[in-house]
């Protein structure tokens, strides 16, 4: 580097500039080993001229020989900034298909600095686009400064100045009202005006204005009046020879108080080399790239290129001074007249998009105001725009892809069942990959099995699976994704039967194309989820990768849910462990019953409903609700109603038995709570006794359809209650149906407990008359639950059907208190049986009888009651008035006595004993004979079943 400085510095003294120019390009390509260099200078205006250029022909240069100052090229900006640029490519919008090789290469450009002032610059072309290393911008800022250095000791003619340096500019001040004009000395150089012959009005300047021009400026000094625009105007004055030399002319006005033009105030200055200029500027915009056309105000063309003209399909002749909108190509677009005059109207630039009509080609349409009216540039971006759609289109398929992502996200995290996993996958992954057909299957029992699909008909489910699903091998793309654990894909069925050409599992024939995904989930593959198209379809990578992401989110959901599918299925089973398996049948009630569980939920609930059958025609109705949801409540519900069936056989009373209850649920903590509402109902006479505790109140709907809440005394709830509790004894009519319920039933988030009371009474007794119980709960659950929704909480239903015991089917009497009692209660056993042909049970019943008889005369008091009834059932009952309750115990062989409740308990199916309000009574039942032992209208063969 250092020698070439040496070389440049033993230059003759009187070289051109030229030859300085020259020198320095032909040392800076061979340092830096570039293509080409070229010399620009500042020219007039904002223009750059080529001066000089190296190893660049002038095919290639011709282009290039003016350049905008104010451009984004290496050459501008050096000018502008003063600093060395490098630019690595043309931008896109700069690339002239005459110069592929500017194009491609990469520009360095150092400034010609002057007096602090970059007046041009040295450009080189790399060959290889890679920027100067420093010591190279060294030598480069070296010849620069040579160069500078050289010009700077050229005599004065020779010396480089730059047209700005000659340029005479020279201001002048018109007063509009008086037309008084003056001129300084240096406007009187560029009008040719001697100052001694000078008179201060326009007239003078009118003068010297060629005939040809004085129109249009005077034209444009009253638009500047009018409007208050700047005023711009180019016009030819007389020089002192006769000839005509170009002046530009620039101004603004100034106001008076009124907002009225006072005085226009400007410059002039000689343009003859900005027209030249000018010039070399039209020649490189009649061969660029872009359509160009310059039009003036009333839309005249004043210039078109040679791209405009083969854009507009019109010769130059023909465009020259016609009207921008008589163009055929323009004219067939409807809206671009009034969008461009829109734009020319708001006086900056601005742009849209056109498509000609002809051509189908898309333009960037961009409009400049300039003083004399607009340039419009058409810049073909068809392709461009194809392929921003394209990029567009793919964003936005990404977009609501990772959308659609992100929605299967929450639904896979939010999905509790097999089923719920399967109904996101298909919403959510089929239709962005334009997919018609989803098949799950997992492996049990080293078989493949359909645990979901969509889009596939039953019949083909069943004959490529089976009822046990299909064997896991390799025979097919399905076992061979889940034993290798390696997605398949197949675009076509030509590629799966290439692949399976022996295989027993053929393809299904409305699918065409097919993605098995295996599905993974803690190192261990257990399904395959299986994508299929209707039209044969090749997934591109992205795709593929998409997919395979997206089965291994759905391994690890659908293995969460099967985990909940076996807690549910086991606390489902759980549930119906611990509640009645069906209902006994009893003559005193028909009765029917439902429990709702509360949605999807593995947790079990603690509502419960049971009838449990008593003695002498009674029978108790039980509901409850353990509060809470759980394992432990379910066990507490357990544990109440095993504990309800022992006090029950006891036949206790109602409110003790509640008693005891509210002990239980007292001793399992502070925040343990139940409601429960037990209803004993005796059939002999209809009453029933009911007391609840924090329960809801049961439904009484009467046979003629009206229903009602009968007023049932409230108790605390069980946990929290503080016994006695009190109890309510309604008489119920044969036939009415008695309705209970928890709160689940009826209340939920949207209705409160009364609205849903209100709802249950309204429904019932539209469907009372329906003999069917069973028929009868699913018409009131789906009325309260309409859809099958799920329950917001677990709900029990309960509906009994009342009976009475007819008056032929009970028999009493009151026995004397003596011993002949015994013998009085045989003779109307024997009786009463003769009435009812019960023949072959007269002895039984008669020792039975005889047996309570004597036990209360030896150990009771008076007085003594007896009733045989004969319902379903024959019972013997015998009442005193002693409190005192008959233990069975064993006796000893020199016992005279203690053998009388062992001989009962031999004689009959069950029996038992019950405080009364008098005192107790104490029962037996023995089964009545089958329908076929008795003979024609025996009473017991119209009451072995569910009396009439």
């Amino acid at each position: 580097m250092i020698r070439r400085l040496d070389l440049l510095d033993t230059a003759d003294d009187d070289i051109t500039e030229t030859e300085v120019f020259r020198l320095a390009l032909q040392h800076s390509i061979a340092e830096l080993g570039c293509v080409g260099g070229a010399v620009y200078l500042r020219g007039p205006m904002s223009a750059l001229r080529l001066v000089s250029s190296t190893g660049l022909p002038s095919s290639l240069t011709r282009a290039w020989e003016i350049v905008d100052q104010d451009g984004p090229t290496a050459t501008a900006r050096a000018v502008r900034s003063g600093e060395n640029v490098w630019v690595a490519a043309l931008p896109a919008d700069l690339v002239e298909p005459d110069a592929p090789l500017l194009s491609r290469s990469g520009w360095f450009s150092v400034p010609l600095v002057d007096k602090n002032r970059a007046i041009g610059t040295i450009t080189c072309l790399t060959g290889d686009n890679e920027e100067p290393k420093p010591a190279q911008w060294t030598f480069l800022t070296s010849v620069a400064q040579w160069t500078m250095n050289r010009l700077r000791k050229m005599p004065e003619p020779a010396r480089l100045r730059t047209d700005l340096d000659f340029t005479t500019v020279g201001s002048w001040e018109w007063d509009v009202r008086t037309g008084e004009l003056l001129w300084d000395e240096a406007a009187m150089t560029v009008y040719q005006t001697d100052p001694a012959a000078f008179v201060p009005g326009v007239e003078s300047w009118m003068k010297v204005v060629h005939p040809d021009d004085l129109p249009s400026t005077l034209a444009a000094a009253e638009r500047t009046i009018r409007t208050h625009a700047p005023f711009e105007a180019e016009y030819r004055v007389r020089r002192g020879d006769g000839g005509y030399t170009w002046t530009r002319a620039s101004g603004h006005v100034e106001l008076d108080d009124e907002g009225q033009v006072a005085r226009i105030i400007g410059k002039g200055w000689a343009s003859d080399a900005a027209r030249s200029t000018r010039d070399t500027l039209s020649r490189a915009l009649q061969h660029m790239s872009d359509a160009f056309l310059s039009v003036d105000d009333d839309w005249r063309i004043t210039f078109a290129n040679l791209e405009a003209e083969r854009v507009l399909g019109s010769e130059d002749e023909q465009l020259f001074g016609r009207d921008l909108w008589d163009l055929p190509a323009l004219r067939r677009m409807s809206d671009l007249e009034e969008r461009c005059r829109r734009g020319a109207a708001q006086s900056t630039a601005t742009g849209f998009d056109v498509t000609l009509a002809d051509t189908g080609r898309c333009y960037d349409l961009r409009l400049v105001p300039v003083p004399s009216g607009l340039t419009l540039y058409f810049t073909d971006v068809t392709d461009r725009r194809r392929r921003e759609a394209e990029q567009v289109a793919a964003i936005r398929t990404a977009a609501e892809r990772a959308s659609r992502t992100v929605e299967l996200t929450t639904q896979l995290a939010a999905a509790t069942t097999s089923q719920d996993v399967v109904k996101a996958v298909a919403h959510r992954v089929l239709p962005p990959f334009d997919a018609q057909g989803l098949l799950v299957l997992v492996i049990e029992e080293q078989r493949l099995v359909h645990i979901g699909s969509v889009g596939y008909p039953s019949s083909f489910l069943l004959h490529m699976h089976g009822a046990h699903g299909m064997e896991l091998s390799h025979a097919d793309p399905a076992g061979q994704a889940v034993l290798t654990g390696e997605p398949r894909f197949y675009s076509s069925r030509q590629e799966w039967t290439s692949a399976f050409p022996d295989g027993e599992h053929r393809p299904p024939t409305d699918k065409e194309a097919w993605a098995f995904l295996p599905l993974t989930a803690s190192g261990h593959t257990f399904g395959v989820c299986v994508i299929a198209f209707d039209a044969a379809r090749r997934l591109t990578s992205e795709e593929r990768t998409l997919l395979i992401t997206i089965s291994a989110l759905v391994a690890h959901a659908l293995e969460r849910a099967r985990l909940y599918d076996a807690e549910l299925t086991r606390s489902q089973e759980l549930q119906q462990a611990l509640l009645p398996l069906r209902l006994p049948a009893v003559p005193e009630v028909t009765a029917a019953a439902r429990y709702l569980p509360a949605g999807e939920t593995s947790d079990v609930g603690g509502d419960w409903y049971d009838l449990i059958p008593l003695s002498a025609g009674q029978v108790a109705l039980v509901i409850g609700d353990v509060m809470g949801h759980g394992l432990p409540e379910a066990a507490t519900m357990g544990r109440l109603r095993t504990a309800l069936h022992t006090l029950a056989a006891l036949e206790l009373p109602p409110d003790e038995v509640m008693g005891h209850l509210n002990d239980i649920v007292g001793a399992l903590g502070e925040h343990a709570y139940a409601t429960c509402l037990y209803a004993l109902y005796d059939s002999t006479d209809g009453s029933c006794t009911m007391v609840r505790a924090g329960h809801p109140p049961p439904l009484v709907v009467r046979p003629d359809g009206s229903a009602y809440f009968p007023e049932v005394a409230a108790n605390p709830p069980l946990g929290a209650a503080f016994p006695p509790f009190e109890t309510t004894e309604l008489k119920l009519s044969a036939d009415s149906l008695l309705v209970l319920y928890t709160d689940g039933l009826v209340e939920s988030p949207q209705r409160e407990i009364d609205q849903g009371m209100a709802q249950l009474a309204d429904l019932l007794p539209r469907t009372a008359c329906c003999p069917d119980l069973e028929e009868l709960c699913d018409t009131v659950t789906a009325g309260l639950l309409p859809g099958g929704q799920p329950a917001h909480d677990d709900a029990a239903l309960l509906i009994a059907r009342l009976h009475t015991v007819a008056d032929r089917q009970m028999a009493s009497w009151d026995l004397s208190e003596g011993p002949e009692a015994a013998g009085e209660a045989r003779r109307h056993v024997r009786e009463q049986l003769a009435q009812w042909h019960l023949d072959d049970l007269v002895m039984t019943t008669e020792l039975l009888a005889s047996e309570l008889v004597g036990n209360v005369i030896r150990h009771a008091r008076g007085p003594i009651g007896l009733r045989l009834l004969c319902s379903g059932t024959l019972v013997c009952e015998v009442s005193d008035a002693s409190l005192t309750m008959p233990r069975i115990r064993r006796a000893s062989e020199t016992d005279e006595g203690g053998r009388g409740l062992q001989l009962i308990s031999a004689l009959c199916e069950r029996w038992g004993s019950r405080y009364t309000t008098e005192g107790k009574a104490i029962w037996t039942e023995q089964a009545l004979p089958g329908p076929e032992e008795p003979a024609d209208g025996d009473l017991s063969a119209s009451n072995a079943g569910h009396p009439a």
